[in-house]
């Protein structure tokens, strides 16, 4: 190609400067300074000019037509292979805790003492304070001794009763004076016992309500009493997972507030539709061994709600469509039939599955091992032949 330029150029030359013997050359007729001359040299020179132009429009598009390695496309490949691939929808959640709770009295009077302050540890049923009795406690002393003389007295009716001496009426009064007495003390007793407020379960007081020499009743706050040690994450999912959201699948929380990430499983999975906004609810147990989570703590809430241990992933942004929805990719492949040693574009239709970051998951048209075209996929077509970069 280039030795033809080279001849085409030469003859330029040569018809410019006076190629036919006894014909004037351009230097000469700018010598003479002959304007009519030089512009019929010009209009010559000129036609020339087009002639050739046009020979090597035609050498070139004949060159391009024979040279097949100028019409290849450069790209670059990437080799898919099974892979282990996890789906994760993300959804909100708080942070809640079933133990914190706020302890109410169950009887009248003034708070004479409290025991604990903000920050103590107690135990479940340990008396947290104290509520004035208002002499209850010396009725029970009172009742209790009455009871205790109607139980001598029916004991021994009981066992005269038992060697026939007596009534059978007097046998039973004495044993219907003793059970009356006796429950009438277990019932103050029992009153008695509502005098002490003790801590519902096992936890951390989070807040002294009312303070000791305050008159107290029932529904009034004293203490609110918190366990950090049973935390979860409750959060709404949408219905369209409810077939793979389930109890058992893996999640990973972030909560941002603290910066921690804590792996974790579903626990629970609700079994009711919230017709307002058509989710379910789910809880993912909080593991909070340093102390640091706390309650009404915002979480993003991360569920592998789908598994694929040979999954076959391309990248997004080679994906195209057509006119009638389908997707397609570029593989290159050898063309056993062709000498080249270039690859051709095989166009590919795929379904596709789901998909994570900037990957998605191949279901069908591709196999492990095809090369897809990753750079230069969207300029390929069919059947062209590609040249691979290696990187």
């Amino acid at each position: 190609m280039k030795k033809t330029v080279l001849l085409l150029i030469a003859a330029i030359t040569l018809a410019s400067c006076g190629g036919n013997k006894g014909e004037k050359s351009v230097d000469d007729l700018i010598a003479e300074g002959n304007l009519e001359a030089i512009q019929q040299k010009r209009t010559e020179v000129k036609a020339q000019q087009t002639e050739i132009q046009d020979q090597l429009n035609r050498l070139d598009a004949e060159i391009k037509k024979l040279d097949k390695s100028d019409n290849s496309a450069l790209v670059t490949t990437h080799v898919i292979s099974d892979t282990l691939f996890k789906h994760y929808i993300e959804i909100q959640g708080n942070v809640e805790t079933k133990q914190n709770v706020i302890v109410y009295p169950e009887y009248q009077g003034t708070l004479t003492r409290v025991f604990v302050k903000e920050g103590d540890r107690v135990r479940k049923g340990q008396t947290l304070a104290r509520i004035d009795d208002g002499g209850l406690s010396s009725q029970v002393a009172q009742l209790d001794a009455q009871a205790q003389l109607a139980k001598t007295t029916y004991e021994r009716q009981k066992r005269l009763w038992e060697q026939k001496i007596g009534s059978e009426i007097q046998y039973l009064q004495a044993k219907t004076s003793y059970e009356s007495s006796q429950n009438a003390v277990d019932q103050l007793r029992s009153q008695l016992a509502k005098t002490a407020v003790k801590a519902p379960f096992s936890g951390v007081i989070d807040d002294v309500i009312t303070d000791q020499g305050t008159v107290v009743a029932p529904g009034q706050g004293i203490f609110r009493i918190v366990n950090l040690g049973d935390m979860y994450v409750k959060a709404s999912v949408p219905e369209r997972y409810l077939s793979t959201v389930s109890k058992g699948k893996d999640v990973s929380i972030e909560i941002p507030m603290i910066g921690e990430t804590i792996d974790s499983k579903v626990r629970q999975t609700g079994n009711y539709i919230n017709p307002n906004n058509r989710s379910f609810t789910i809880e993912v147990d909080v593991p909070n061994k340093n102390g640091t989570v706390k309650p009404n703590l915002t979480a993003r809430v991360r569920i592998n709600d789908y598994t694929n241990e040979k999954a076959l992933l391309v990248p997004l942004n080679v994906i195209s469509e057509n006119a009638d929805g389908e997707q397609y990719v570029y593989t290159a492949a050898q063309d056993t039939t062709n000498t080249s040693k270039n690859a051709i574009a095989k166009r590919r239709y795929i379904t596709t599955g789901k998909t994570q970051g900037d990957k998605i998951e191949v279901l069908k048209g591709l196999a492990a091992g095809d090369a897809i075209i990753v750079e230069g996929a969207r300029s390929v077509k069919d059947g062209q032949e590609v040249k691979i970069l290696k990187l």
